[in-house]
């Protein structure tokens, strides 16, 4: 009784921070399409239904971070896509801009969570494929921002792989 409270209490947490993590999107979303005010921004997502539901100290470390380092991010951005930044579909660059600034200064979440909560996020709210180029470019930046924590697990993924018979 006491494992399924942990672990309910667990999934609780987990479908918080997705949720923070998708209000983000929307928010960034937002400021990039409309160009409005990150505090009105701030201040209209609160009647989203899923605010009361989010971890709403996740949305806002993650919304402040973006938009203060918004220009660093973009030159990052910029620096894996093998297009125009005009050509992104601003869902889809929303998505990188919050998963980069995390990739980039939220060194507690491993990488690996950051990339498959954008592709899930990307997965619910994006184009058809969209999810492939995003993980594409995450896995670019996890290389760059996490370099040990990236050449870790790929060590560790390959032991995983070898045939000891």
């Amino acid at each position: 009784m006491i494992l399924d409270s942990k672990v309910n209490s667990r999934k609780k947490k987990i479908n918080n921070r997705r949720k923070s993590r998708e209000l983000v999107m929307k928010s960034v979303y937002r400021g990039l399409v409309n160009q409005i005010d990150i505090k009105q921004i701030k201040k209209d997502i609160q009647e989203d239904p899923d605010y009361i539901r989010a971890d709403q100290s996740l949305y806002e470390e993650l919304m402040s971070g973006v938009f203060k380092n918004l220009d660093l991010l973009k030159k990052e951005i910029e620096s894996y896509i093998d297009r125009s930044y005009e050509e992104l579909s601003p869902i889809e660059l929303s998505i990188i801009y919050f998963s980069l600034y995390e990739l980039k200064f939220s060194i507690s979440v491993p990488y690996k969570v950051v990339i498959n909560e954008a592709v899930e996020i990307a997965k619910t709210f994006g184009g058809t494929d969209g999810y492939k180029y995003i993980n594409g470019i995450l896995n670019q930046a996890a290389k760059v921002n996490r370099a040990s924590e990236f050449k870790k697990t790929k060590i560790v993924d390959e032991i995983l792989k070898m045939d000891f018979d």
